[in-house]
C-alpha cells in the first residue's frame, strides 16, 4: 500500500523537529552526562515510536503544540530503559556500538537512564496532569514487566506469561505512542482509544515478529545473529511453542532436551536451531504474529479513512514480512 506523499513529507519534516528536540532533552551541564546520555541517541535507531505519535496526532491536529514533545517523551523513556537493560543483561553491544556500561561503568550508565527518564517527566510536565498519569501508568507496566520476566512463570503458564511480559514491557510504551499523539492532538474519546489499543497490539507483534526473526533468518538479511535468544537461554515464543508440545516431528524430543540445555556450545546451538527451524512451532508463532497483527488491522480499519490509517495498516503487513 504506497503512503501518501504529503504524510511522508510532513512526518519526515515532524521527525526532523522530535531529533532536534531529543538532542537538546540530553544535554546537561556536566560533559560525562551529556556525552553518555547521547550515547545512544547519536547512535541512532528507527525512531518507531515517535513516529506512531505523529501518526496518531494525523487524526486530530497534528500541528498541536504538545505532539512534537510527546515523540520525544516516548523516545526517551524507551533509551532510558535501553541502558537499564544492558546493565541487567550485561550487554557488551548496543546499535552496533559499545554499550555504555561496558564504555563507562554499570554505575554511569544506570544514572544515565535515571536522567534521560527525569528529562522525559520535565517535558511531560508541561504536557498536562493526564499525560503525566499516561506516562506513569506505563512506566509502572515496564517495571511490572521486567519483574514478571526475572522473577519467571511460578505457576503460570509459561506461554501466557511470556505474553503478559511482552504486553508489559514493550506493547504498554508503543501503546502510550497511539494515546500521547491522538490525545494532544484533541482526537475524540474513541478514536484515541482505539489508537491506544491498535499501537499495543502492533507493539506486541514487533516483539513477536523479533522472535521469529532470530529464529528463521539468515543473518545477511536481518543484521543479527540467527539463534541469539537460544544461545543466551532465552525462551521466546517458538521455543515455547515446543515446550507446551505444539505439533511435533521426528525430533521432537531431542529439540525438547536440547531447549532445556546450556545452548552456548557452539555444536549444540546449532543443532537446536537446525531443528527448531524445521519444526511445526515456528509455524505457529507466525501464526500468533499474523493473529495480533489482525487484531490491530481490526482496530485500525474502524478509524477515520485518512493518510495516517493507511500508513498504520501498511505497518501491520510489514511487521509480518519484515526481514530485520
Amino acid at each position: 500500500m504506497p503512503i501518501d506523499a504529503a504524510l511522508a513529507a510532513a512526518t519526515r519534516e515532524r521527525l526532523t523537529a522530535v531529533e532536534d528536540l531529543l538532542r537538546d532533552a540530553v544535554h546537561s551541564e556536566d560533559p560525562l552526562l551529556t556525552q553518555a546520555s547521547r550515547h545512544l541517541v547519536e547512535a541512532g535507531g528507527k525512531r518507531f515510536r515517535a513516529m506512531l505519535v505523529l501518526l496518531a496526532a494525523e487524526f486530530g491536529d497534528p500541528s498541536a503544540p504538545g505532539v512534537v514533545p510527546a515523540a520525544v517523551v516516548v523516545e526517551l523513556t524507551h533509551l532510558a530503559t535501553l541502558y537499564h537493560d544492558d546493565v541487567m543483561d550485561e550487554a557488551t553491544v548496543r546499535r552496533g556500538e559499545e554499550s555504555a556500561n561496558i564504555r563507562w561503568t554499570n554505575t554511569v550508565a544506570i544514572l544515565t537512564g535515571d536522567y534521560l527518564f527525569a528529562r522525559a517527566s520535565d517535558l511531560l510536565a508541561d504536557l498536562g496532569p493526564d499525560a503525566v498519569r499516561i506516562q506513569a501508568r506505563a512506566f509502572a507496566r515496564l517495571v511490572q514487566g521486567q519483574i514478571q520476566e526475572t522473577v519467571g512463570p511460578a505457576e503460570t503458564d509459561p506461554l501466557k506469561h511470556y505474553l503478559q511480559v511482552i504486553a508489559d514491557k514493550t506493547g504498554s510504551l508503543i501503546a502510550v505512542s497511539g494515546h500521547l499523539g491522538s490525545l494532544l492532538a484533541g482526537a475524540s474519546p474513541a478514536v484515541v482509544d482505539t489508537l491506544t489499543s491498535a499501537c499495543e497490539k502492533i507493539g506486541v507483534a514487533f516483539q513477536l515478529s523479533d522472535d521469529i526473526l532470530d529464529v528463521a533468518s539468515d543473518g545477511e538479511e536481518s543484521g543479527k545473529t540467527p539463534g541469539t535468544d537460544l544461545r543466551e537461554g532465552i525462551r521466546t515464543l517458538p521455543v515455547h511453542h515446543v515446550l507446551a508440545g505444539v505439533g511435533a516431528g521426528p525430533d521432537d524430543e531431542r529439540l525438547r532436551y536440547l531447549l532445556t540445555q546450556d545452548l552456548t556450545d557452539d555444536k549444540l546451538h546449532a543443532e537446536a536451531l537446525a531443528l527448531l527451524r524445521a519444526h511445526p512451532a515456528l509455524e505457529a508463532a507466525r501464526s500468533d504474529l499474523r493473529r495480533w497483527s489482525d487484531d490491530a488491522r481490526a482496530d485500525l480499519l474502524s478509524l477515520p479513512d485518512i493518510p495516517a490509517r493507511d500508513a498504520l495498516l501498511a505497518l501491520c503487513d510489514y511487521v509480518i514480512v519484515r526481514k530485520n
